[in-house]
């Protein structure tokens, strides 16, 4: 992608006339800026991914650019499996809950893949973690019992849960 140090007036509309004309797309005047991401604090939040540059830990200070699952995306994932795992779904067995688990999430784990998604998936994580644990809960008159020597962890990956994992990729 070709980068401009100055955005003249020439420069954005050709890229206006090439997203209008050339993709078939149609620009809403109201949302579209041009955002520097240089500016200390800069983001920007596209089609579920936050945008933006940090300081690298490696580098001797030097800045990357960040791309991770924006808070918003997030959000509507916890309520997807909060949704799964709702009071209402209480009549469904455990294997039939996990199996719908595993597809809501490998889909959005596989989309959100790219960039540095790490602490997203550990919060997707510890929600599909707690949610399926009241489930159990849920489902009996009283509360459920794991094993022994088993966390719940453990128990839950051994029910065929798939937990999001992942790294940073290009």
């Amino acid at each position: 992608m070709p980068w401009a140090r100055y955005q003249g007036e020439r420069l954005v509309e050709w890229v206006e006339t090439k997203i209008e004309d050339w993709l078939d797309l149609k620009l809403n005047r109201e949302k579209t800026r041009i955002v520097n991401l240089n500016a200390e604090g800069a983001s920007l939040d596209f089609l579920g991914y936050t945008f933006r540059y940090d300081r690298s830990l490696y580098e001797g200070g030097g800045k990357y650019l960040n791309l991770a699952p924006s808070k918003k995306a997030i959000k509507r994932e916890v309520a997807a499996i909060h949704d799964l795992t709702s009071k209402r779904q209480s009549f469904k067995p455990l294997p039939v809950v996990i199996e719908e688990i595993n597809q809501q999430t490998r889909g959005w784990g596989n989309y959100f893949k790219l960039g540095y998604p790490a602490k997203a998936f550990k919060r997707i994580n510890a929600a599909i973690l707690t949610r399926l644990q009241q489930h159990l809960n849920r489902r009996s008159q009283r509360r459920f019992k794991k094993p022994k020597d088993e966390s719940y962890y453990a128990y839950f990956k051994r029910q065929g849960i798939e937990l999001l994992s992942g790294r940073a990729t290009a």
